[in-house]
């Protein structure tokens, strides 16, 4: 279909008078982007899903349109009201409860990584993990799963396996000896560190439950 195909599809099925051949030819180009209603009417016209004219989606508003929902039945889906819901999606900040933040994940069939990163929450995570490992981890079992659509069990596993295995490299390089098992020691923990939640992925299902 050219350009002008498609703009009339979308002028005669969809009431969109005001698209034309150029509009679809910037929005091709990458030079303007559809609004979510115009991205709707576009994808009918198209007859494909608007997930499939999109990239990977990365916040909560480009999961939803990626799903053809209106926010008002994620909203409803997840138990929010209406104008909280659109606020967190203006700020791309989840703020709902656990029982919330599954119903969430179910609504937009989001993995536990992308529910993480879409919520803004993968560097509070991050944080948690990094104390978790260097500390007591089994403190850090409920502040991690409150941030989490996933059970518990999960969670403490994972902290257990990840503490376990913080300390161990820990130990290895410090038994080493002298000044060269201390910097190694420190290069080591900061290593592990700084790749915690690529850690804690490889522990946890990628999907609820």
């Amino acid at each position: 279909m050219a350009p002008g195909h498609v703009a009339y599809g979308m002028q005669a099925s969809y009431g969109l008078s005001y698209i034309t051949a150029d509009t679809i030819t910037a929005w091709e180009r990458g030079l303007a982007s559809p609004s979510s209603a115009e991205l709707s009417a576009l994808a009918a016209t198209l007859w494909c899903s608007p997930g499939e004219l999109m990239g990977a989606a990365r916040t909560l508003r480009e999961h939803r349109i990626a799903r053809g929902l209106a926010p008002e039945d994620v909203a409803r889906g997840a138990g929010v009201e209406i104008q909280a819901y659109l606020r967190m999606e203006e700020t791309n900040s989840w703020r709902g409860n656990e029982r919330q933040s599954t119903a969430l994940a179910e609504v937009l069939a989001l993995s536990v990584p992308a529910f993480v990163n879409v919520t803004g929450r993968a560097e509070p995570l991050a944080e948690l993990l990094r104390s978790a490992v260097t500390t007591r981890w089994q403190g850090y079992v409920r502040p991690v799963a409150k941030l989490l659509p996933l059970d518990r069990k999960h969670v403490e596993r994972a902290l257990r396996r990840m503490h376990e295995d913080y300390q161990s490299r820990m130990a290895r390089t410090l038994s080493w000896g002298g000044g060269a098992g201390s910097d190694a020691s420190g290069e080591a923990g900061r290593d592990y560190l700084d790749r915690v939640l690529e850690f804690f992925w490889a522990l946890v299902p990628e999907n609820r439950g």
